[in-house]
Protein backbone atom coordinates (compact mmCIF):
# COMPACT_ATOMS: atom_id res chain seq x y z
CA UNK A 1 0.00 0.00 0.00
CA UNK A 2 3.01 2.39 0.90
CA UNK A 3 4.43 1.71 -2.34
CA UNK A 4 1.20 1.98 -4.63
CA UNK A 5 1.13 5.85 -2.60
CA UNK A 6 4.78 6.39 -3.36
CA UNK A 7 4.28 5.23 -7.25
CA UNK A 8 1.37 7.44 -7.41
CA UNK A 9 2.61 10.79 -5.75
CA UNK A 10 5.39 10.11 -8.12
CA UNK A 11 3.78 9.84 -10.96
CA UNK A 12 1.46 13.30 -10.00
CA UNK A 13 4.37 14.80 -9.88
CA UNK A 14 5.43 14.64 -13.06
CA UNK A 15 2.54 15.20 -14.69
CA UNK A 16 1.82 18.18 -13.32
CA UNK A 17 6.05 19.27 -13.36
CA UNK A 18 4.86 21.80 -15.91
CA UNK A 19 1.75 23.54 -14.46
CA UNK A 20 4.28 23.90 -11.04
CA UNK A 21 6.86 25.68 -12.81
CA UNK A 22 3.95 28.03 -14.16
CA UNK A 23 2.96 28.78 -10.31
CA UNK A 24 6.92 29.10 -9.60
CA UNK A 25 6.74 31.62 -12.48
CA UNK A 26 3.64 33.47 -11.25
CA UNK A 27 4.91 33.23 -8.01
CA UNK A 28 8.27 34.92 -8.21
CA UNK A 29 6.53 37.65 -10.22
CA UNK A 30 4.61 38.27 -6.93
CA UNK A 31 7.64 38.08 -4.97
CA UNK A 32 9.40 40.66 -6.42
CA UNK A 33 7.25 43.04 -7.81
CA UNK A 34 4.77 43.12 -4.56
CA UNK A 35 1.24 42.98 -4.26
CA UNK A 36 -0.33 44.65 -6.54
CA UNK A 37 -4.50 42.76 -6.16
CA UNK A 38 -6.32 41.75 -3.23
CA UNK A 39 -9.84 39.87 -4.23
CA UNK A 40 -12.16 39.41 -1.47
CA UNK A 41 -15.16 37.37 -1.48
CA UNK A 42 -17.62 37.68 1.10
CA UNK A 43 -19.27 34.23 1.46
CA UNK A 44 -22.90 33.77 0.42
CA UNK A 45 -25.59 36.33 -0.74
CA UNK A 46 -29.09 36.82 -2.29
CA UNK A 47 -31.01 34.25 -2.29
CA UNK A 48 -28.55 32.31 -0.15
CA UNK A 49 -28.38 33.14 3.22
CA UNK A 50 -25.84 30.66 4.21
CA UNK A 51 -26.23 29.77 8.31
CA UNK A 52 -27.66 31.46 10.53
CA UNK A 53 -27.92 31.92 14.16
CA UNK A 54 -31.68 33.46 15.84
CA UNK A 55 -30.82 36.98 14.68
CA UNK A 56 -28.24 37.10 12.26
CA UNK A 57 -27.58 35.51 8.31
CA UNK A 58 -23.65 34.31 7.73
CA UNK A 59 -24.30 36.31 4.64
CA UNK A 60 -24.76 39.56 6.10
CA UNK A 61 -21.93 39.13 8.57
CA UNK A 62 -19.50 38.01 5.48
CA UNK A 63 -20.54 40.98 3.59
CA UNK A 64 -20.03 43.58 6.48
CA UNK A 65 -16.76 42.45 7.69
CA UNK A 66 -15.50 41.73 3.94
CA UNK A 67 -16.58 45.44 3.06
CA UNK A 68 -14.50 46.77 6.12
CA UNK A 69 -11.36 44.55 5.64
CA UNK A 70 -11.29 46.22 2.00
CA UNK A 71 -12.11 49.62 2.68
CA UNK A 72 -8.45 49.39 5.81
CA UNK A 73 -6.83 48.03 2.83
CA UNK A 74 -7.44 50.83 0.10
CA UNK A 75 -7.02 53.34 2.72
CA UNK A 76 -3.36 52.35 3.68
CA UNK A 77 -2.56 51.22 0.07
CA UNK A 78 -4.29 53.28 -2.56
CA UNK A 79 -2.02 51.15 -5.18
CA UNK A 80 -3.44 48.39 -4.50
CA UNK A 81 -5.98 46.94 -6.66
CA UNK A 82 -9.01 45.66 -3.73
CA UNK A 83 -11.73 43.34 -6.00
CA UNK A 84 -14.98 42.17 -4.62
CA UNK A 85 -16.99 39.11 -5.69
CA UNK A 86 -19.72 41.65 -4.29
CA UNK A 87 -20.24 44.34 -2.42
CA UNK A 88 -24.38 44.27 -2.09
CA UNK A 89 -26.89 41.59 -1.03
CA UNK A 90 -26.91 39.35 -4.41
CA UNK A 91 -26.28 35.94 -5.27
CA UNK A 92 -22.95 34.84 -6.93
CA UNK A 93 -22.04 31.49 -8.28
CA UNK A 94 -18.79 29.59 -6.71
CA UNK A 95 -17.24 29.12 -9.90
CA UNK A 96 -17.79 32.85 -10.52
CA UNK A 97 -16.06 33.31 -7.61
CA UNK A 98 -12.46 32.10 -8.07
CA UNK A 99 -13.19 33.27 -11.56
CA UNK A 100 -13.40 36.84 -10.71
CA UNK A 101 -9.96 35.76 -8.66
CA UNK A 102 -8.40 34.63 -11.63
CA UNK A 103 -9.64 37.23 -14.37
CA UNK A 104 -7.89 39.76 -12.38
CA UNK A 105 -4.53 38.04 -11.60
CA UNK A 106 -4.51 38.67 -7.57
CA UNK A 107 -2.10 38.32 -5.50
CA UNK A 108 -4.28 37.07 -2.51
CA UNK A 109 -7.98 35.26 -2.67
CA UNK A 110 -9.57 36.22 0.71
CA UNK A 111 -13.08 34.00 0.86
CA UNK A 112 -14.82 35.11 4.32
CA UNK A 113 -17.39 33.31 5.57
CA UNK A 114 -19.06 32.03 9.19
CA UNK A 115 -19.57 28.44 10.70
CA UNK A 116 -22.40 26.35 11.87
CA UNK A 117 -22.56 23.04 14.66
CA UNK A 118 -23.69 22.39 18.14
CA UNK A 119 -24.70 25.41 19.75
CA UNK A 120 -21.14 25.02 22.14
CA UNK A 121 -18.60 24.80 18.99
CA UNK A 122 -16.81 28.03 19.33
CA UNK A 123 -13.80 30.10 17.70
CA UNK A 124 -12.09 30.78 14.66
CA UNK A 125 -10.82 28.70 12.09
CA UNK A 126 -8.82 29.27 8.68
CA UNK A 127 -8.81 27.00 5.62
CA UNK A 128 -6.74 26.48 2.69
CA UNK A 129 -7.18 23.98 -0.07
CA UNK A 130 -6.44 20.17 1.02
CA UNK A 131 -8.07 17.04 2.44
CA UNK A 132 -10.05 17.14 5.63
CA UNK A 133 -8.44 15.28 8.92
CA UNK A 134 -11.79 15.00 10.53
CA UNK A 135 -15.25 14.60 10.12
CA UNK A 136 -16.18 18.14 11.53
CA UNK A 137 -13.90 19.71 8.52
CA UNK A 138 -15.55 17.74 6.13
CA UNK A 139 -19.17 18.88 6.94
CA UNK A 140 -17.63 22.69 6.96
CA UNK A 141 -16.96 21.95 3.28
CA UNK A 142 -19.85 20.14 2.70
CA UNK A 143 -21.77 23.12 4.08
CA UNK A 144 -19.91 25.57 1.88
CA UNK A 145 -20.28 23.67 -1.19
CA UNK A 146 -23.89 23.22 -1.01
CA UNK A 147 -25.05 26.46 -2.07
CA UNK A 148 -24.29 24.79 -5.64
CA UNK A 149 -28.18 23.89 -5.07
CA UNK A 150 -28.80 27.34 -5.28
CA UNK A 151 -27.47 27.86 -8.71
CA UNK A 152 -29.42 27.10 -12.15
CA UNK A 153 -27.02 24.63 -12.98
CA UNK A 154 -25.30 22.56 -10.52
CA UNK A 155 -24.34 19.96 -12.89
CA UNK A 156 -21.51 21.99 -14.22
CA UNK A 157 -19.64 21.13 -11.19
CA UNK A 158 -19.52 17.38 -12.43
CA UNK A 159 -15.73 18.05 -13.38
CA UNK A 160 -15.14 18.91 -10.35
CA UNK A 161 -13.34 16.15 -8.86
CA UNK A 162 -12.84 16.33 -5.59
CA UNK A 163 -12.32 13.14 -4.68
CA UNK A 164 -9.10 12.31 -2.00
CA UNK A 165 -6.93 11.62 -5.42
CA UNK A 166 -7.76 14.92 -7.52
CA UNK A 167 -7.43 17.14 -4.45
CA UNK A 168 -3.64 15.96 -3.92
CA UNK A 169 -2.85 16.14 -7.66
CA UNK A 170 -4.33 20.10 -7.27
CA UNK A 171 -1.89 20.18 -4.31
CA UNK A 172 0.68 19.31 -6.13
CA UNK A 173 -0.13 21.52 -8.72
CA UNK A 174 -0.21 24.58 -6.82
CA UNK A 175 2.35 23.75 -4.19
CA UNK A 176 4.05 27.19 -4.20
CA UNK A 177 1.07 28.94 -3.51
CA UNK A 178 -0.33 26.65 -1.10
CA UNK A 179 2.71 27.84 1.31
CA UNK A 180 2.13 31.02 0.67
CA UNK A 181 -1.81 30.15 1.53
CA UNK A 182 -0.77 28.21 4.90
CA UNK A 183 1.47 31.52 5.94
CA UNK A 184 -1.20 33.63 5.63
CA UNK A 185 -3.80 31.70 7.43
CA UNK A 186 -1.24 31.36 10.48
CA UNK A 187 -1.12 34.76 10.61
CA UNK A 188 -4.67 35.52 10.66
CA UNK A 189 -5.12 33.08 13.16
CA UNK A 190 -2.65 34.42 15.39
CA UNK A 191 -4.38 38.16 15.28
CA UNK A 192 -7.75 36.66 15.94
CA UNK A 193 -5.97 35.32 19.16
CA UNK A 194 -4.92 38.41 19.91
CA UNK A 195 -7.77 40.10 20.51
CA UNK A 196 -8.90 37.14 22.74
CA UNK A 197 -11.08 34.73 19.87
CA UNK A 198 -10.21 31.20 20.67
CA UNK A 199 -8.02 29.71 18.34
CA UNK A 200 -8.80 26.51 16.11
CA UNK A 201 -5.78 26.96 14.15
CA UNK A 202 -5.28 26.52 10.30
CA UNK A 203 -7.10 23.62 8.52
CA UNK A 204 -7.58 22.30 4.77
CA UNK A 205 -10.45 20.95 3.10
CA UNK A 206 -12.15 20.69 -0.03
CA UNK A 207 -13.48 23.94 -0.59
CA UNK A 208 -15.23 24.23 -4.30
CA UNK A 209 -14.00 28.11 -4.12
CA UNK A 210 -10.51 27.46 -3.79
CA UNK A 211 -10.30 24.68 -5.73
CA UNK A 212 -9.78 26.60 -9.17
CA UNK A 213 -8.21 29.66 -7.88
CA UNK A 214 -4.79 29.73 -9.00
CA UNK A 215 -2.91 31.95 -6.28
CA UNK A 216 -3.02 32.01 -2.80
CA UNK A 217 -5.94 31.35 -1.56
CA UNK A 218 -7.53 30.59 2.19
CA UNK A 219 -11.58 30.45 3.34
CA UNK A 220 -11.89 32.35 6.61
CA UNK A 221 -14.54 31.30 9.30
CA UNK A 222 -15.18 33.84 11.38
CA UNK A 223 -17.00 32.42 14.23
CA UNK A 224 -20.21 29.73 14.90
CA UNK A 225 -23.65 31.67 14.58
CA UNK A 226 -24.92 28.56 15.98
CA UNK A 227 -23.42 29.76 18.76
CA UNK A 228 -25.61 32.01 21.49
CA UNK A 229 -22.89 34.59 22.31
CA UNK A 230 -20.20 33.90 19.03
CA UNK A 231 -23.35 35.42 17.42
CA UNK A 232 -23.98 37.91 19.43
CA UNK A 233 -20.18 38.94 19.12
CA UNK A 234 -20.11 38.36 15.51
CA UNK A 235 -23.61 40.82 14.93
CA UNK A 236 -21.98 43.82 16.64
CA UNK A 237 -20.63 46.59 14.20
CA UNK A 238 -17.51 46.64 16.67
CA UNK A 239 -16.38 43.36 16.73
CA UNK A 240 -16.93 43.08 13.09
CA UNK A 241 -14.47 46.07 13.09
CA UNK A 242 -12.70 43.89 15.44
CA UNK A 243 -12.80 40.90 12.76
CA UNK A 244 -11.65 42.99 10.07
CA UNK A 245 -8.91 45.16 11.45
CA UNK A 246 -7.08 41.49 12.50
CA UNK A 247 -7.48 40.41 9.11
CA UNK A 248 -6.11 43.54 7.62
CA UNK A 249 -2.99 43.20 10.04
CA UNK A 250 -2.27 39.55 8.66
CA UNK A 251 -2.40 41.12 5.60
CA UNK A 252 -0.18 43.75 6.57
CA UNK A 253 2.79 41.83 8.15
CA UNK A 254 2.25 38.84 4.86
CA UNK A 255 2.47 41.85 2.44
CA UNK A 256 5.48 43.07 4.11
CA UNK A 257 7.57 39.44 4.68
CA UNK A 258 6.33 38.91 0.76
CA UNK A 259 7.89 42.18 -0.31
CA UNK A 260 10.80 41.82 2.19
CA UNK A 261 9.97 45.24 3.87
CA UNK A 262 9.44 45.66 8.07
CA UNK A 263 6.33 47.15 8.61
CA UNK A 264 4.67 48.33 11.40
CA UNK A 265 1.21 47.13 12.26
CA UNK A 266 -1.38 49.30 12.43
CA UNK A 267 -4.82 49.50 12.58
CA UNK A 268 -7.42 50.19 9.88
CA UNK A 269 -8.17 53.87 9.55
CA UNK A 270 -11.36 54.41 11.52
CA UNK A 271 -11.08 51.45 13.38
CA UNK A 272 -10.16 53.42 16.83
CA UNK A 273 -12.76 55.68 16.01
CA UNK A 274 -15.44 52.95 15.69
CA UNK A 275 -14.02 51.33 19.00
CA UNK A 276 -14.53 54.20 20.67
CA UNK A 277 -17.93 54.81 20.09
CA UNK A 278 -18.71 51.89 21.39
CA UNK A 279 -18.86 50.59 25.29
CA UNK A 280 -16.38 48.50 24.90
CA UNK A 281 -12.43 49.44 25.40
CA UNK A 282 -9.43 48.86 23.42
CA UNK A 283 -7.44 45.87 23.36
CA UNK A 284 -4.51 46.25 26.66
CA UNK A 285 -2.13 46.12 23.91
CA UNK A 286 -3.46 48.95 22.09
CA UNK A 287 -3.93 51.11 24.77
CA UNK A 288 -0.24 50.42 26.59
CA UNK A 289 0.70 51.66 22.70
CA UNK A 290 -1.68 54.75 23.05
CA UNK A 291 -0.25 55.52 26.42
CA UNK A 292 3.58 54.99 25.29
CA UNK A 293 5.70 58.03 26.49
CA UNK A 294 7.11 59.97 23.76
CA UNK A 295 11.12 59.15 23.23
CA UNK A 296 13.15 61.97 22.56
CA UNK A 297 15.15 62.14 19.11
CA UNK A 298 16.29 65.30 19.25
CA UNK A 299 20.18 64.76 20.20
CA UNK A 300 22.90 66.00 17.97
CA UNK A 301 23.64 62.68 15.97
CA UNK A 302 26.24 64.75 13.32
CA UNK A 303 29.10 64.75 15.19
CA UNK A 304 32.03 63.21 12.48
CA UNK A 305 33.02 59.62 12.78
CA UNK A 306 30.81 59.13 15.91
CA UNK A 307 28.43 55.49 15.72
CA UNK A 308 24.66 56.29 16.52
CA UNK A 309 22.66 53.57 17.57
CA UNK A 310 18.64 53.75 16.45
CA UNK A 311 15.76 51.70 16.72
CA UNK A 312 13.63 51.46 13.75
CA UNK A 313 9.99 50.73 13.34
CA UNK A 314 8.34 51.50 10.13
CA UNK A 315 9.11 51.84 6.78
CA UNK A 316 6.59 52.73 3.97
CA UNK A 317 6.46 53.26 0.37
CA UNK A 318 5.01 57.10 0.80
CA UNK A 319 5.86 59.56 3.47
CA UNK A 320 4.59 59.70 6.98
CA UNK A 321 3.55 62.06 9.24
CA UNK A 322 5.48 61.88 12.07
CA UNK A 323 2.30 62.87 14.36
CA UNK A 324 0.23 60.37 12.64
CA UNK A 325 -1.36 58.12 14.57
CA UNK A 326 0.68 54.46 13.89
CA UNK A 327 3.51 55.99 15.74
CA UNK A 328 1.28 56.39 19.09
CA UNK A 329 2.83 59.48 20.64
CA UNK A 330 6.53 58.06 19.92
CA UNK A 331 8.65 60.98 18.34
CA UNK A 332 10.30 59.60 15.25
CA UNK A 333 13.39 60.35 13.14
CA UNK A 334 12.59 60.14 8.96
CA UNK A 335 15.27 58.86 6.64
CA UNK A 336 15.58 57.93 3.21
CA UNK A 337 17.08 54.40 1.73
CA UNK A 338 16.46 52.49 -1.58
CA UNK A 339 13.46 54.67 -2.42
CA UNK A 340 11.70 53.90 0.75
CA UNK A 341 10.95 56.44 4.19
CA UNK A 342 12.02 54.22 7.08
CA UNK A 343 11.15 55.87 10.97
CA UNK A 344 13.19 55.80 14.09
CA UNK A 345 13.06 56.34 17.52
CA UNK A 346 15.89 57.19 19.98
CA UNK A 347 19.56 58.26 19.19
CA UNK A 348 22.46 56.61 21.61
CA UNK A 349 25.97 58.05 20.69
CA UNK A 350 27.73 54.86 20.98
CA UNK A 351 25.43 53.05 23.41
CA UNK A 352 24.22 49.73 21.68
CA UNK A 353 23.05 48.70 25.23
CA UNK A 354 20.48 51.58 25.41
CA UNK A 355 19.53 51.60 21.85
CA UNK A 356 18.68 47.55 22.65
CA UNK A 357 16.45 48.37 25.85
CA UNK A 358 15.02 50.86 23.93
CA UNK A 359 13.99 48.22 21.47
CA UNK A 360 12.67 46.19 23.65
CA UNK A 361 10.37 48.75 25.92
CA UNK A 362 9.41 49.68 22.04
CA UNK A 363 8.31 45.19 21.28
CA UNK A 364 6.93 45.05 24.44
CA UNK A 365 4.35 48.12 23.39
CA UNK A 366 3.17 46.85 19.99
CA UNK A 367 6.05 47.42 17.98
CA UNK A 368 6.56 43.97 17.28
CA UNK A 369 9.20 44.49 14.43
CA UNK A 370 11.35 47.26 16.32
CA UNK A 371 15.13 46.68 15.46
CA UNK A 372 18.19 48.60 16.01
CA UNK A 373 20.51 50.04 13.21
CA UNK A 374 23.31 52.12 13.23
CA UNK A 375 24.69 55.08 11.55
CA UNK A 376 27.57 57.29 11.04
CA UNK A 377 27.50 61.07 9.27
CA UNK A 378 24.30 60.69 8.11
CA UNK A 379 24.10 57.60 6.84
CA UNK A 380 23.09 54.06 8.01
CA UNK A 381 25.70 51.73 8.09
CA UNK A 382 25.80 47.42 8.76
CA UNK A 383 25.82 46.73 12.38
CA UNK A 384 28.67 44.68 11.78
CA UNK A 385 30.81 48.11 10.77
CA UNK A 386 29.57 49.74 13.72
CA UNK A 387 30.39 47.09 15.98
CA UNK A 388 33.93 47.11 15.18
Amino acid sequence: MVAFIYRTVVFLCFTLAFNVVTAQDELDEVLSSGIKTVVIDPGHGGKDPGCHGKHTKEKEVCLSIGLKLGAYIEQKYPHIKVVYTRKTDVFVELDERASIANKNNADLFICIHANAASPSARGAETYVLGLHRTESQQKVAERENSIIHFEDDPSKYKDFDMSPDAIIARQLQLAVFLDQSINFASKVQKQFKSIGRYDRGVKQAGFLVLYKTTMPSVLIELGFLTNVEEEKFLKDTVNQHKMANSIFKAFQEYKGEIEGVNELLVDGKGFQEAVKQSDKSPSPKGQEAAELKSVSTESKDNKPNVIYFKVQIETSRTRINKSDVRFSGVAVDEYKQDGLYKYTSGSFENDLDSAKTLQTELRSKGFDHAFVIAFRDGQRISMEEALK
